[in-house]
């Protein structure tokens, strides 16, 4: 199930790998690919860059492959076709699910939990004009701009404002375009879920009065019980608008790995990663929440039980065996 080519793939001799030689390897593969997403993204620079660290580190072939996201990697981690991919919490759940597009019906329970990458948050923004300062105040029929068709942004949040009772017009459209839609009148609200600040709000607060809506505790608490997202404050530093920081949910991201990989191999594998947060926020800024601690914003997937054994180990991870992969 290869989607693409492979790209940045480096090799290192293991004598000039850091691993020391008395380790146990058996079982381990020859070579790794990590699925990421399209060339240009997050995604893309993220999982190329640790990729090719932990190709370097553990002295083996290793690098990232263009694929087509989330979902995709779902499907090429299930399958083994990858032995690492990069995922978000949502889409992860509908492949336990069997709701994976690319193989519906198909529970895609071999792709097990790997380490914490970082929180794409959900926000949304109105024009002060409008007179809507909260979710309560979204007019019912209003014309929402909720990113582009088929986005985890498109994906969820209608779902959520569905869940707290609001009636609207469903826009799609890229993040600029909805941005001034928005000013032109043409749109009552755009609802993002995209890494902060968000190119498009910077804009518009440069050009126009704008209010950046946060839920109320009620309505953060509903919508973390009814999908797999987190609770999250969008800093007040974010946005020139902004005077406190405003409330909000997050939706983790999550590197994977085939759950049948061996455990000696995907621990050290953690290890290079989470061991020197210094080095992983040197290949994106985004690893800055790629922290031990976050071990716990998964409640989706199973862990791997190398995965699971590193962050007990290291970050006094209290992983129910339920939630550990064969246990």
């Amino acid at each position: 199930m290869k989607f693409t080519v492979m790209t940045g793939t480096l090799v290192a001799l293991a004598m000039g790998a850091t691993v020391a030689t008395a380790e146990d390897r058996t079982g381990w593969p020859e070579s790794f690919t990590v699925g990421t997403a399209s060339q240009g993204g997050t995604f893309f620079a993220y999982g190329s860059g640790w990729a090719n660290l932990v190709a370097e580190e553990l002295g083996i072939s290793g690098g990232g492959e263009v694929t087509g996201g989330p979902m995709q990697n779902m499907a090429l981690v299930h399958t083994g076709d990858a032995q690492f991919g990069m995922t978000t919490m949502g889409p992860a759940a509908e492949s336990l699910a069997g709701t994976n597009p690319i193989a519906p019906g198909l529970q895609m329970d071999k792709a097990c939990a790997m380490f914490p990458m970082y929180q794409t948050p959900f926000s949304i923004t109105a024009l002060s004009s409008s007179g809507i300062t909260s979710v309560a105040d979204i007019p019912a029929g209003a014309k929402i701009g909720f990113g582009p068709a088929g986005s985890t942004s498109d994906t969820y949040f209608p779902r959520m404002m569905e869940a707290l009772g609001i009636e609207f017009e469903r826009r799609n459209g890229g993040w600029s375009d909805l941005g001034g839609q928005l000013q032109d009148g043409l749109l009552d609200v755009i609802a993002f879920a995209a890494g902060v600040p968000v190119p498009a709000v910077s804009q518009l607060e440069v050009q126009t009065d704008i209010n950046i809506i946060e839920f109320t505790p009620e309505e953060q608490a509903k919508i973390i019980e009814a999908f797999p997202v987190s609770a999250f404050e969008i800093a007040a530093s974010t946005y020139s608008t902004l005077e406190n920081p405003a409330r909000s949910v997050s939706m983790w991201n999550f590197a994977i790995a085939n759950c049948d990989l061996p455990a000696s191999f995907v621990k050290a594998a953690v290890d290079v990663v989470m061991s020197d947060n210094e080095r992983m926020v040197g290949i994106h800024k985004a690893a800055r929440s790629t922290l031990p601690e976050h071990w716990d914003k998964n409640n989706v997937l199973k862990w791997h039980p190398g995965a699971a054994e590193w962050f007990k180990e290291n970050a006094g991870a209290n992983i129910p065996d339920d939630m550990i992969y064969g246990n």
